[in-house]
């Protein structure tokens, strides 16, 4: 349920942002508030907590972002309005997805045995953003467990190339015998 009504918001402000000619600027403050209220504890407990007006939330986050935009601010405090200022960051999600459609863009998560450097990053960004016909917008990790190959995450699809699984793959054949 709490993910139509996120999608429900998202789609309201996006068509706000669409009407406004922001929706990227507006994509780019909603992803920043959904991070900082979900990396303070006490902003989360003072948006959450029955004992804060709603009028008082409302102005919280007025205070908190002076340069954005009215309209965006305004949907901020008409989320506080009926106790949705939970659904922030499921909002900002759905919202990130309808702009990265709009841009033809796709992030894309790589995971590779060791950090990559510049000349690495922009080959593997390049290979994708032509692979899937849309611009990457890549997120980059190490992990030493992969052993060698990359670990490639686009939406809820993985591609594992990894030695680490060609290693468990070829376990697995040979025990199978």
């Amino acid at each position: 349920m709490h993910e139509a009504v996120a999608r429900n918001y998202a789609e309201a402000l996006f068509a706000l942002g669409e009407e406004q000619g922001e929706s990227a600027r507006y994509g780019t403050l909603l992803e920043a508030l959904a991070a900082a209220v979900s990396d303070s504890p006490a902003v989360l407990a003072v948006l959450m907590s029955p004992r804060v007006s709603k009028r008082a939330k409302a102005q919280l986050l007025a205070d908190a972002l002076p340069a954005a935009p009215k309209p965006f601010v305004l949907f901020l405090q008409a989320l506080v309005k009926r106790n949705r200022q939970g659904l922030l960051d499921e909002v900002s999600q759905v919202y990130t997805g309808l702009v990265d459609a709009k841009l033809n863009r796709v992030r894309v998560g790589v995971t590779l045995a060791h950090e990559a450097d510049a000349a690495l990053r922009k080959q593997i960004t390049e290979s994708l953003t032509k692979a899937l016909g849309k611009d990457a917008l890549v997120r980059f990790a190490a992990d030493p467990a992969v052993l060698g190959g990359s670990v490639v995450r686009v939406g809820d699809r993985v591609h594992d190339g990894s030695i680490r699984r060609k290693l468990i793959m070829l376990r697995r054949q040979l025990l199978n015998r």
